[in-house]
């Protein structure tokens, strides 16, 4: 795998007084070697052309770059390295200068079907903020970095929906709706090993969109809503049950009222309707005897 080597280039400005002093000295000798002689100095204008031309090469070292961005030097096909001095700069004329940026670039993915953990069809996208960490890796180990982040954000998101269901149903396990902070993190520890021999690194990756599937989201609401309604059920059961308990074992501390075996049995199933009922109960007065 390749390495970055970071490099200093020389400032600009510096160098360019310079070559513009050599500028006007070259035009200079050439006004020499041309007027004021009864003919050319032939060696003269050889030496000035020569100068000139070098002059011209020199001047295509110049090249700028904004703050965290960085260029890639090539000479002739051998990486010589990674500036990453902002500014006006200098290098040499025959370095190739390939501009990476170092900011931070936003992923918004598309939507992907999936099939979740239990094989249910499900949309889901997420966004991804990854950066580039290592330039030498970004521009040689892969072929480009951008599409191969595109590419593995999107394995990734596949291999993630099949470790987990989309909602956790009657089973205690995480899901994809119910613990977003925990598969965000585990969506982010992936890409970072997927992203990482590209020099790229991931500050941050969150699903931006979850639903089931069209085709099964009716069938799936229903579902969702007859297991709420049985959950709740089940919360209004356990709740009458302990306040019956709680009503039973206060009136035989308090010694109010002696209840037989079936007088309580009477008791806790008219308590029991009361307080599972859906509707407001009527209540019925009985005058007479709960034998006759």
């Amino acid at each position: 795998m390749s390495k970055e080597r970071v490099v200093k280039t020389a400032s600009g400005w510096p160098t360019l007084f310079v070559l513009l002093l050599v500028a006007a000295a070259c035009g200079c000798f050439f006004y020499w070697c041309i007027g004021g002689r009864p003919s050319p100095h032939v060696v003269g204008l050889v030496a000035a052309s020569v100068i000139s031309i070098v002059w011209f090469i020199l001047m295509l070292g110049f090249f700028t770059l904004q703050p965290n961005m960085s260029a890639v030097l090539l000479l002739f096909g051998a990486y010589k390295g990674t500036t990453k001095d902002s500014g006006f700069r200098w290098a040499n004329p025959f370095l190739t200068k390939e501009k990476v940026s170092l900011r931070a670039h936003n992923l918004n993915g598309e939507k992907l079907k999936v099939n979740d953990k239990r094989g249910n069809p499900v949309e889901i996208a997420v966004v991804v903020v990854w950066r580039v960490a290592d330039t030498a890796e970004a521009c040689f180990d892969v072929e480009n970095y951008r599409e191969y982040v595109t590419v593995q954000s999107e394995s990734a998101v596949r291999h993630l929906a099949t470790k987990y269901p989309y909602d956790t149903g009657e089973h205690d396990e995480p899901s994809l709706r119910a613990n977003i902070d925990e598969i965000s993190a585990d969506l982010q520890d992936e890409l970072k090993q997927r992203l990482g021999k590209a020099g790229v690194v991931v500050d941050e990756a969150r699903i931006s969109h979850l639903a089931y599937a069209p085709e099964i989201a009716g069938a799936m609401l229903r579902r969702q809503q007859a297991e709420a309604i049985v959950a709740a059920r089940a919360r209004i059961v356990d709740g009458a049950v302990g306040m019956v308990e709680m009503a039973l074992d206060k009136l035989e501390k308090s010694h109010t009222v002696q209840l037989d075996e079936e007088r309580k049995a009477s008791m806790v199933s008219n308590l029991l309707v009361v307080l599972c009922g859906e509707r407001e109960a009527s209540p019925v007065i009985n005058t007479g005897s709960l034998y006759s």
